[in-house]
């Protein structure tokens, strides 16, 4: 394993000291490779994100091309009287 020397302020050293101290940590190392790995998940989570998104996108856009769309406006004016007709009515 490689070493690495970071320099922090004196508040962000007190705050890495006190993880460690109450026990959470056992060094200041294992707490930088805790936030480095919880980085390396949430930019995972991210790319996954992105990816999921592009494919509903290239799903939108094929739907799109084939012409099974609707009209904006009519699915509001739905929506709207379905929402118009529930109103006044008893909770099942």
């Amino acid at each position: 394993m490689v070493s690495m020397n970071i320099s922090l302020p004196d508040p962000m050293r007190a705050f890495v000291q006190r993880r460690i101290d109450t026990g959470d940590y056992a060094s200041a190392s294992d707490y930088v490779r805790d936030l480095i790995r919880r980085d390396q998940a949430e930019d995972a989570d991210v790319d996954a994100w992105l990816q999921a998104l592009d494919q509903s996108i290239k799903r939108g856009l094929a739907d799109a091309d084939a012409g099974r769309v609707r009209d904006l406006d009519a699915v509001c004016g739905d929506l709207i009287a379905e929402l118009e007709q529930g109103v006044g009515r008893a909770p099942e």
